[in-house]
C-alpha cells in the first residue's frame, strides 16, 4: 500500500512524486495514457521516423525553474539553447528577430532599439527575482520587491494602450505582439503583456532550452529518478474515483479542477464545489504536425535559423486575430506558433527531413480542422512551404481534449490566463494546493504558478503534503545521486 498516490504523470505530477519519494514515502503515480509526460510526450505523428512534441517543445521555465534547477536537469538531459530565441517574420522578406543577445536584438528593431533595451535590461538585472515572484503564490511577501516593481511597471506600460508610446516601430511592437500572444486573449491587456514579458526575458537571460530528441527525455528523466527512489508508475489506467487506487494516507491531483470535483464529489464542501464549477478555462488551440522534405523556404533567412516562430503579422493583425477568437468566433488568419526543432536537433527527424508542428487559438471545444489556414500563414512568408510536406496530421480543440481531459475545451493552459485567476487558481487561498477534502491535494497548472514545464505547482503541493499528512518539515535533496549511475 503506497504512502501517496499520484494521479497524472504530467510534469507536476511527475514533479511531485519525485519530491515525495526523495523523501522516503512510497509513491504510486496512475496515468491513463500509454506512456508518461502528458505535455512532455515526444512521438511519431506524420510518419515513422519523425518525432514530434505532443504538447510543450521549447523550455524557457524549465531552465529557470528552481525546482528543475536543483533536480540537475541540465546535467540529465541535454539541452540546446539557440542563438535565436524566436522570430516573427513580416511581409516582403523582413522580420524581427528576438537573439539571446538582448543588444543584437535591438539593434534590428532600428527606431524601438533604446527602447526594448529599457524593457528588458533591468529584467535581466534582477530575473532571479522576477522569476521567484512569478512562480510564486501570489498572496505572500515577495523575496525581491524591486523586481516585483519592476517587472509590474512594465506590465502597466505594454499592457494598456500606452504599450503605442513604447515601441513606435512596425518590428518591435510585432515582436511583442507575437510573444504576448502566446497567451490568448485580448491584446493590450495585463494578463498577455505580463506573461510576454516574462517570456521575453527568460530569450535574452538562459534562453530558450530544447532538450535533445525532444521533450520527452525531461519526463523520462523524472521517471527514472521516481523509480530510483522506489516509487512505481502504472500507465493505461483510468482512474475516476478514489476506488480506483490503493488506499493511501495522501492523493495528489495533476488534473484539472472539474476532474477534481468529480473525483471527490460529496466529499466536497458546498462552498469549494461551486467555487471549482466558476473556475473559467480558456481558449482551445488547434494543432497541425507536419513531416517535411527540408527546411522550410522562409523568405527571412534568420527565420530558417529560429526553432520559435510566431506568424501574424503586423501588430494590428495579431491584435485583430486574437480578438475574433476571445469574441468566439474562430480567424480568418490566425495568429500561428511554429516550432522547427530539426534546426537544431538532427534527432528529429532522417536524414535532410524536418519535423514542424504550429498551432493556432480557436474557440473552446472547437473541430475545426485548421491546416489550410495554418499552411496559408506558413506560405505568406515561406513561399513554397507545400511543396515540402510530406504529410500532416491535424487535431482539433476538441481532438486535443480527447487526447488529454486535462484539455478541457483544448484549452492547454490549465485555465483561463487572467489577473483574477492567477490569484483564484482555482481558490482563493494561501494554500491553493490543499483541498478541503484530508490527504487530498492538486498540483495541475490549475493551481498556482500557472503553466508551463517548471514543476513548480507539484513542488508545492509535495512540500504541504510532507509537512501537513507525514509530519515532515525538512526537505528532500533533489541533486542528481549515484543511485540514477
Amino acid at each position: 500500500m503506497p504512502d501517496v498516490n499520484v494521479v497524472g504523470a504530467g510534469p507536476n505530477g511527475l514533479a511531485a512524486a519525485v519530491v515525495l519519494a526523495r523523501a522516503g514515502l512510497s509513491v504510486q503515480v496512475t496515468e491513463q495514457a500509454g506512456a508518461a509526460g502528458g505535455a512532455l510526450r515526444t512521438e511519431e505523428l506524420a510518419l515513422p521516423g519523425f518525432r514530434h512534441d505532443v504538447g510543450s517543445a521549447v523550455h524557457p521555465a524549465a531552465l529557470a525553474s528552481p525546482f528543475f534547477r536543483e533536480f540537475g536537469l541540465t546535467g540529465r538531459v541535454p539541452f540546446i539553447v539557440p542563438e535565436i530565441s524566436y522570430a516573427h517574420p513580416l511581409d516582403d522578406g523582413r522580420a524581427a528577430v528576438a537573439w539571446l543577445d538582448l543588444d543584437r536584438t535591438a539593434d534590428g528593431l532600428g527606431p524601438d532599439s533604446r527602447a526594448w533595451v529599457q524593457v528588458f535590461q533591468p529584467l535581466l538585472n534582477r530575473l532571479d527575482g522576477v522569476v521567484a515572484f512569478t512562480g510564486n503564490q501570489l498572496l505572500r511577501w515577495p523575496d525581491d520587491p524591486v523586481a516585483v516593481a519592476t517587472f509590474a511597471a512594465r506590465v502597466l506600460a505594454l499592457g494598456t494602450p500606452a504599450r503605442r508610446l513604447v515601441f513606435r516601430g512596425e518590428a518591435a511592437s510585432a515582436l511583442f505582439a507575437g510573444i504576448a500572444a502566446h497567451t490568448p486573449g485580448r491584446q493590450p491587456s495585463l494578463a498577455t503583456a505580463g506573461a510576454g514579458l516574462l517570456l521575453a526575458a527568460h530569450a535574452h537571460g538562459r534562453g530558450w532550452g530544447y532538450p535533445v530528441g525532444g521533450s520527452q527525455a525531461i519526463a523520462d528523466a523524472l521517471v527514472a529518478d521516481l523509480l530510483a527512489h522506489g516509487g512505481s508508475l502504472r500507465l493505461n489506467t483510468v482512474v475516476s474515483s478514489p476506488a480506483d487506487l490503493e488506499p493511501a494516507r495522501a492523493t495528489v491531483l495533476d488534473t484539472s479542477p472539474a476532474f477534481l470535483a468529480r473525483f471527490a464529489g460529496p466529499a466536497l464542501p458546498d462552498r469549494y464545489r461551486r467555487a471549482l464549477a466558476r473556475f473559467r478555462y480558456g481558449t482551445g488551440v488547434a494543432k497541425v504536425d507536419f513531416a517535411l522534405s527540408g527546411p522550410v523556404p522562409w523568405a527571412n533567412p534568420d527565420v530558417g535559423r529560429s526553432p520559435t516562430v510566431h506568424l501574424g503579422g503586423t501588430l494590428a493583425e495579431v491584435v485583430a486575430a486574437e480578438l475574433e477568437v476571445a469574441r468566439g468566433r474562430p480567424a480568418a488568419h490566425p495568429y500561428v506558433l511554429v516550432t522547427q526543432p530539426s534546426v537544431l536537433d538532427p534527432t528529429r527527424a532522417p536524414a535532410g527531413c524536418q519535423v514542424l508542428w504550429a498551432y493556432a487559438h480557436v474557440p473552446p471545444g472547437s473541430d475545426e480542422d485548421l491546416t489550410e489556414a495554418i499552411v496559408a500563414q506558413i506560405e505568406r512568408f515561406a513561399p513554397g512551404f507545400r511543396d515540402t510536406i510530406l504529410a500532416s496530421t491535424a487535431r482539433s480543440a476538441r481532438g486535443m481534449a480527447a487526447q488529454d481531459p486535462n484539455l478541457v475545451g483544448g484549452d492547454i493552459l490549465g485555465g483561463a490566463v487572467s489577473l483574477r485567476q492567477l490569484v483564484k487558481r482555482p481558490v482563493v487561498s494561501a494554500r491553493p494546493w490543499q483541498t478541503p477534502v484530508p490527504g487530498l491535494y492538486l498540483c495541475s497548472a490549475s493551481t498556482p504558478p500557472g503553466p508551463a514545464v517548471h514543476g513548480m505547482n507539484g513542488w508545492y503541493a509535495a512540500v504541504l503534503v510532507l509537512r501537513h499528512e507525514f509530519g515532515l518539515e525538512s526537505l528532500p535533496s533533489l541533486a542528481p545521486d549515484n543511485t540514477l549511475a
